[in-house]
């Protein structure tokens, strides 16, 4: 390497700075009068280890990084992973905004230079004045509307890219689908677009080192997998900068030697000391414990003004090859940090990703080891996120199961919010219904979920009854359903701005004329619906007049689904001197349980309703009472969700004792089993030990034979319904272009009958079907062809003289032959008659071989 340096002639300082000025001076966008060395030291001020000031803290850092260099190459340490927590920090929406405005900021100031430079022969007669300047300023570029682009899209338009993988998908909407889905969007963590379309799976590997900051079980199946995380319930994010001007004077204080010093013992026995990527000396290797265990007191503190969310970090030389060693301090904001218990002290502390590696952290007490174990857990369940910890009896389920559940919880129909009269969101799900459940855990009640219910307590059956619970189908009681089970509407808003509707004229305001036949008589005369009113298919949904000409314009109602206007609301502008022209109209649609509606427990269990079935033939117990749900055995065995079983025995005994059951995970052990906890308590309140019931058939009235498990279970109702899904045609729109039907629910669209349906229906030997479908229901024409020269396109009426009336029969004339005797109708699909146009057009002829 330095061989290399001789041979370029750079022997001195200012050689080595003009060679370098020289050689990237291109790039650099400098003013020609720098020199070449002045261009080099800003390259080494903007470029180089920019998070350090001084160039002699530049140098000691390079330095270590040449050690650090030379140590990997003969295989004393390894090489960190990058795809380890330990080496990752957040970026930060504040961080993206400041990097984003400082390079706006610098192209602005470029532009301002630009049109100085345009403007400097005027400045010379007029002279540089206040005005001038600000008009300067105002042709500059402009700095807002690139931060609303990048609010609204969530795309970065940026000439550097700020050093990002990704371009676009920067911004997402916190949609309040229910509070849930809201609380995990503030706490999601995603990997980054760019390894989403790796091959390679190591990147979504879940690695012991994320253990209490991203949470194993809140990630969604499927192409994000492992790369969208969720930062658990206890894990923060730093935010303050505080000021470390005083820590390198302390660490002296503490044994270690400053960095220009000569430490005491060789340096193969001292560890290096860095302090937030700036060496700051070496510390023997026998005091760093020492040090540490020092400097975390005084963190726990509050102590010598270090902050509560610093790292410590003693990376031990091991004499096998290992993380390289050294003693490792960080106060930078986005490291993700948790709580934890400091055993020595009796108080919490604040650990950070790397700093878990290299300290003992006990779960439960009897794990603590005196002298090994330094720390403690503040909750067995602290490794799960917010989503996850509202699982009742997870640690019961098989893992898959508690991950469909972290999806379906952020799907359902709840409370979303208190001020629905004020919001004006597209859709907004509502459950009429909602109720408190009975068996909760911890979190639930720490969050304040009563306030955003998402569910209602169900009497739930186990039995297999009728056959409609097949394959993860539940039959529900109509009864239950009348009386309001799962009854829920949706808010939908339009905004409409009649400003938009006559580009350039202010004339449109809303209004109706009286008497109006296409009013019909259901408009107030704003010209808007009366709130209350129910509003079906073609009714008039808003009316605007043109003042000018006075001509009025009624908008009509186009959804198939009846709804109710819910309010209405005036939009103005800032001031408030808008006229009418600019409305927020929302209705709500009721959407009651339907059969093909999707529920789910709380457990990954989901199923669809099946058959709503009357309550004098469902199965009742011998009090009387019937269920709200049948759930079909089958269910259980191969999915493993006994935390669902579990909670139906605490549902049951907490309804007949009165009181909320904590379903917090890891509450039960080998031990202390739940069967036996809840099991106790049923036979206290007069139930069968285990849970189940004599039930009797509805049908027939006799006993059945098997003991039913039944129990309290909490269900959800989840947004995907059939109103929204359901997709049918008879007769509709066709496309222009090839005459068959056009595809898409939105525009009455049918659904393509394509080449693997056509497979079945062949093997299945319907092959009148087949043509049923693919001719006579898709673009069946009636064609003329001429059978000599077997053309499609040739045959044309022949063209009247005018003496002819017009009712005149008309005969039909080849073209090419001249004849009309050898003319005959045949049906075949009209695309065909447009692919022979086509292919005439590029001189191909096609030749129909008629029999």
């Amino acid at each position: 390497m330095l061989r290399v340096v001789m041979e370029e002639g750079c022997t001195t300082r200012s050689k080595v700075l003009n060679y370098l000025g020289e050689r990237f001076r291109v790039k650099m966008n400098l003013p020609e009068w720098f020199t070449n060395e002045q261009c080099a030291s800003f390259l080494m001020e903007q470029c180089l280890c920019i998070h350090l000031k001084s160039d002699v803290e530049k140098f000691y850092l390079l330095c270590l990084m040449t050690r650090k260099l030379f140590t990997f190459a003969k295989q004393e340490c390894m090489e960190e992973n990058p795809d380890s927590l330990m080496c990752q920090e957040v970026l930060t929406p504040g961080q993206l905004y400041l990097m984003f405005l400082k390079e706006k900021m610098a192209a602005w100031l470029v532009s301002v230079k630009i049109s100085i430079d345009k403007r400097a022969h005027r400045l010379q007669w007029s002279g540089v004045t206040m005005e001038n300047l600000m008009k300067m300023f105002t042709m500059g570029a402009d700095l807002t509307k690139p931060f609303e682009y990048l609010l609204a899209t969530g795309n970065l338009h940026s000439k550097t890219g700020l050093g990002m993988l990704q371009e676009s998908g920067l911004c997402v909407v916190a949609d309040k689908l229910n509070f849930i889905r809201y609380l995990s969007h503030f706490r999601c963590v995603h990997r980054g677009a760019a390894f989403a379309k790796m091959r390679t799976t190591t990147v979504r590997r879940l690695l012991p080192e994320s253990w209490g900051f991203l949470c194993p079980v809140h990630t969604p199946d499927g192409e994000p997998c492992g790369l969208m995380n969720h930062m658990t319930a206890h894990c923060q994010v730093v935010a303050p900068v505080h000021s470390t001007t005083t820590l390198p004077a302390l660490l002296c204080s503490l044994g270690v030697t400053p960095v220009g010093g000569t430490p005491s013992q060789p340096y193969s026995d001292c560890y290096p000391v860095v302090l937030d990527g700036a060496m700051v000396g070496w510390v023997d290797r026998e005091l760093a414990p020492v040090a540490v265990d020092s400097l975390r007191r005084f963190k726990v503190l509050k102590e010598k003004r270090i902050p509560p969310w610093t790292e410590i970090v003693l990376v031990p030389q091991t004499g096998k090859s290992s993380i390289y060693p050294g003693l490792y301090l960080f106060t930078t904001p986005c490291r993700l940090v948790r709580p934890v218990q400091n055993l020595a002290l009796g108080q919490e502390e604040l650990i950070g990703t790397f700093e878990q590696l290299f300290i003992n952290v006990g779960i439960f007490e009897g794990e603590i080891e005196p002298g090994v174990t330094t720390h403690q857990e503040l909750f067995p369940h602290s490794m799960l996120s917010v989503v996850a910890s509202f699982i009742p009896y997870s640690d019961h389920n098989q893992s898959p199961r508690n991950m469909y559940q972290c999806q379906m919880g952020k799907q359902t129909m709840g409370f979303p919010l208190h001020s629905f009269q004020e919001r004006s969101d597209n859709k907004l799900y509502r459950l009429q219904t909602p109720q408190s459940p009975l068996v909760r855990p911890y979190m639930y009640d720490h969050y304040n979920m009563d306030n955003y219910p998402i569910g209602t307590n169900a009497i739930v059956a186990v039995i297999s009854y009728t056959g409609y619970d097949m394959e993860d189908a539940m039959i529900l009681n109509k009864a239950s359903w009348e009386r309001g089970f799962g009854h829920g509407c949706v808010y939908k808003t339009e905004l409409v701005d009649l400003a938009e509707k006559m580009k350039g004229e202010d004339c449109l305001v809303f209004g109706a004329k009286p008497g109006d036949p296409k009013v019909m008589g259901k408009l107030d005369v704003d010209g808007l619906p009366p709130i209350g009113a129910v509003l079906h298919y073609g009714d008039p949904f808003y009316s605007y007049i043109n003042l000018n000409t006075g001509q009025s314009f009624v908008t009509f109602y186009k959804s198939k689904e009846s709804c109710v206007v819910d309010n209405i609301k005036v939009c103005s502008n800032d001031a408030g001197t808008g006229r009418f022209k600019r409305i927020c109209l929302t209705v709500r649609v009721p959407r009651n349980p339907t059969i093909g509606d999707k529920f789910a427990s709380r457990h990954g269990q989901k199923g669809i309703l099946s058959r709503l079935w009357p309550a004098e033939d469902m199965p009742f117990t011998e009090s009387g009472m019937t269920p709200d749900i049948l759930f079909n055995p089958h269910g259980f065995p191969s999915r493993m969700t006994i935390g669902m079983l579990i909670e139906s025995m605490a549902g049951k005994s907490g309804a007949l004792h009165g009181m909320c059951h904590d379903a917090t995970p890891f509450r039960f052990s080998e031990e202390n089993p739940a069967l036996e906890h809840f099991g106790d308590m049923l036979r206290a309140a007069g139930y069968n030990y285990y849970g189940t019931e004599r039930l009797y058939s509805g049908l027939s009235g006799l006993e059945l034979e098997a003991d039913i498990f039944i129990g309290v279970v909490y269900y959800q109702r989840l947004r995907h319904m059939v109103s929204d899904k359901f997709q049918v045609r008879t007769t509709g729109a066709r496309d222009k272009v090839t005459n068959q039907p056009v595809g898409g629910r939105n525009v009455q669209g049918g659904i393509r009958f394509g080449e693997m349906e056509r497979d079945a229906l062949l093997a299945h030997g319907t092959s009148f079907l087949l043509h049923d479908r693919l001719f006579n229901c898709s673009d069946r024409s009636v064609a003329q062809v001429c059978l000599d020269c077997g053309s499609l396109l040739s045959p044309l009426l022949e063209k009247p003289p005018p003496t002819w009336s017009a009712t005149r029969h008309r005969k039909t004339i080849c073209t090419l032959c001249g004849k009309s005797d050898s003319i005959d109708t045949v049906s075949v699909p009209y695309v065909f008659r447009y692919f022979v146009a086509e292919l005439a057009a590029m001189n191909i002829k096609i030749k129909l071989d008629v029999k």
